[in-house]
């Protein structure tokens, strides 16, 4: 899927120019080798001025981008013997989650994700990415299987929030999400989670209480969306990308609030420009800290994993 954001288009141009030359040479037989590789160059360095210099806002537009790789597509290059798990047990199969058993490099793991969809057909099945609580209920029966059998639980972050639907919260949604961030809070097993799009509110935070949390350099992850932000604050969804600064929701700046470990590095162009570079730097993430969390004790997992959250937020008591 070719798709270019506003702030791509004179990389597009000469990345154009380039292929016509190209195909040109080809055709007539001509060389033209100076000049493809002086165009090259530029198109290179101009890739780096670019990518060097995103704004949050532009970051969030790649966050979005419709061929940036999904929880399924890391499943197919990351994990081996996937079988997925359905429905909550209670009212339905909610497709914006999936999750199942897999297999880890060898090792086997409950893999859980939100899922967004390629065209029109699949993005009204899975809305957008966005669950419903029968989503989250089947996320919590999953993990709970995972705690039962001491498998380690790796969930896959990507989704503007919560469904807001009438039907969501009148099976509720808020009661859902909250089960599952306590829930998440006791398990005794290494629980690693990687923000591999957009981190939406309590919608991400619901399969995010983890032990370690790594994040793709332009991903997104913030109490609400920028547009939701300036709806409410200036009652102008087009001032997103006012919000957006407001929101610090960028990799960096999660990074330095301590919300995230890590930032996992993408190729050049975001992540939906090479698809296997992303997954094998989303692989080399999950070695790292399954490894490094595989032989601690599920009371020194419960402990950890507590203060970390509690190391959360600023606050300043002024004795009053």
């Amino acid at each position: 899927m070719t798709v270019w954001l506003d702030f791509e288009k004179p990389i597009l141009e000469l990345e154009q120019k380039i292929q016509e030359l190209r195909e040109s040479a080809a055709e007539r037989g001509l060389g033209g080798e100076g000049e493809l590789a002086e165009l090259e160059r530029k198109a290179e360095g101009l890739r780096k001025d670019v990518y060097a210099n995103l704004t949050r806002y532009q970051r969030v537009q790649i966050a979005r981008h419709p061929a940036r790789p999904y929880t399924l597509d890391y499943v197919q290059r990351c994990f081996t013997d996937f079988r997925e798990l359905h429905g909550d047990r209670h009212f339905a199969d909610d497709q914006a989650i999936v999750g199942g058993l897999a297999y880890f490099e060898g090792r086997p793991v409950m893999l859980i994700g939100h899922q967004k969809g390629r065209d029109t057909r699949e993005n009204l099945l899975r809305r957008f990415g966005m669950p419903n609580p029968e989503g989250y209920r089947k996320a919590l029966r999953l993990m709970q299987l995972a705690d039962r059998f001491r498998v380690p639980i790796v969930t896959l972050v990507d989704t503007m929030g919560a469904y807001p639907g009438l039907g969501a919260e009148e099976r509720g949604q808020a009661e859902a999400i909250a089960v599952n961030l306590r829930e998440m809070a006791t398990f005794g097993v290494p629980i690693v989670t990687v923000v591999i799009g957009e981190g939406g509110s309590g919608g991400a935070l619901a399969i995010a209480v983890a032990d370690r949390v790594r994040m793709f350099e332009n991903s997104g992850d913030a109490v609400i969306s920028p547009e939701g932000c300036a709806a409410i604050r200036w009652r102008a969804g087009k001032q997103g990308a006012r919000a957006a600064e407001a929101l610090r929701l960028s990799a960096p700046d999660q990074l330095a609030l301590g919300i995230v470990d890590a930032v996992l590095p993408e190729p050049p162009g975001g992540a939906h420009r090479d698809w296997d570079a992303a997954a094998a730097a989303l692989s080399a993430a999950l070695r790292e800290n399954l490894d490094a969390l595989g032989g601690v004790s599920p009371a020194e997992l419960i402990r950890q994993r507590g203060e970390r959250f509690r190391r959360f937020g600023v606050y300043r008591d002024t004795g009053a």
